[in-house]
């Protein structure tokens, strides 16, 4: 279900749709999962746009309280883990997922130790 959501938000664009659609899910305690998707989806997508777009939607969701610290914390903590095997497959992976963590960082949406502990920096 998540990851439909986050297809359907890459090609709508709609970011209130994607906040209802997760509300609607009424799954909190799997907010982390969202966030490893929205980040893998960007690692594995075609270049920057969708960059530019999961920032956007994981600081909405940040702001409205949707994704908790932990939860954030978490998901990209995956991403992080799992690099090297990603990078196999998606050779651009560390060079999107530094941008992706230093826009998150930028708009206030992870903290300094989560985007220092990026592999890629």
């Amino acid at each position: 279900q998540m990851n439909l959501l986050l297809r359907e938000y890459l090609l709508s664009g709609d970011v209130a749709e994607a906040e209802h659609c997760l509300r609607e899910l009424e799954v909190p305690h799997f907010h982390h999962e969202l966030v490893y998707e929205a980040v893998m989806m960007v690692l594995e997508g075609p270049g920057e746009g969708p960059v530019t777009m999961m920032v956007t939607l994981l600081e909405v969701l940040w702001k409205t309280g949707l994704v908790t610290l932990d939860q954030m914390n978490r998901g990209f903590q995956r991403v992080y883990e799992e690099l090297g095997d990603i990078s196999l497959d998606a050779p651009l992976a560390r060079e999107l997922l530094e941008q992706l963590v230093q826009r998150c960082f930028d708009r206030g949406v992870i903290t300094r130790a989560l985007r220092d502990a990026c592999p890629a920096r």
